[in-house]
């Protein structure tokens, strides 16, 4: 199933997708999303509604260093332990929604993930029970300035800017996320190609160590990291993240004036 969350002439609501292309439509569901959803029966063409982030998070945690290559080409070392750190729910953006260059920044990079979306509460889960507690899987881009992140020598100012987590277009309920195909583009130039099987840290070991740290909830999202090939973004460029089995999320990049 995919689900999501749009603008459609009656407000703002959880849908399934169904159906691609010019007959995709999205079907209302009532309240949200988690465990067995039920619908309204409303529905509309996806042609006719604006796709939202598909969810808002009350946190989002995020693995750094998970990818041996990234690793390598920012210079440190492998981790032993999933490296965490965590970005606002502010910092939440939906696809076509543009990435604010902060003025403050010169170095704004994009960093294509794949995201997981918890869809239940839970603590302590092991790795073998981890996919138990996922509602499914969406498209990020962890943006970061750079700059920011030299400077304070930690990452939340970096991480944290408003429209710095863009997900989306959906979440697919459906995907196995071991041998997925990652890609980033820059006006079509392809920049990042890399496949998450490749990932240091595994989504289910990445779920058992964030969750031993803290509880996560319902919505919560944890993004697994970014491959090598990270660069900067400018004013007037779009970014697009590819996740096969999920999509593409697109965002155009504007500096704040």
């Amino acid at each position: 199933m995919r689900l999501g969350r749009v603008a459609s002439p009656d407000g703002v609501a959880f849908v399934s997708i169904e159906g691609d292309g010019d007959e995709a439509r999205a079907k209302e569901i009532a309240e949200h999303p988690f465990g067995n959803p039920t619908f309204t029966g409303r529905s509309w063409a996806l042609a006719d509604v604006r796709l939202l982030a598909p969810i808002l998070a009350s946190k989002v945690v995020c693995i750094g260093k998970n990818y041996a290559a990234h690793v390598a080409e920012m210079g440190g070392e492998t981790p032993e332990d999933p490296v965490i750190f965590i970005k606002p729910n502010t910092s939440i953006v939906g696809p076509g929604v543009p990435i604010m260059l902060p003025a403050s920044s010169n170095e704004v990079h994009y960093e294509g993930e794949l995201a997981i979306v918890i869809g239940r509460p839970c603590k302590d889960v092991p790795a073998a029970k981890a996919l138990d507690v996922v509602l499914g899987y969406t498209v990020a881009n962890d943006v970061s300035a750079r700059d920011h992140q030299r400077k304070d020598g930690q990452w939340t100012r970096a991480k944290g800017h408003d429209t710095f987590c863009p997900l989306g277009p959906w979440i697919e309920t459906s995907l196995d996320p071991s041998d997925l195909d990652i890609k980033t583009e820059v006006d079509g130039a392809v920049k990042q190609d890399s496949n998450t099987a490749l990932l240091l840290h595994t989504v289910p070991e990445i779920i058992e160590w964030v969750s031993a740290i803290m509880t996560l909830l319902p919505g919560d999202v944890i993004l697994t990291g970014t491959p090598e090939g990270v660069g900067p973004i400018v004013d007037g460029q779009t970014v697009s993240v590819t996740v096969g089995g999920i999509g593409t999320l697109s965002n155009p990049v504007t500096a704040k004036r």
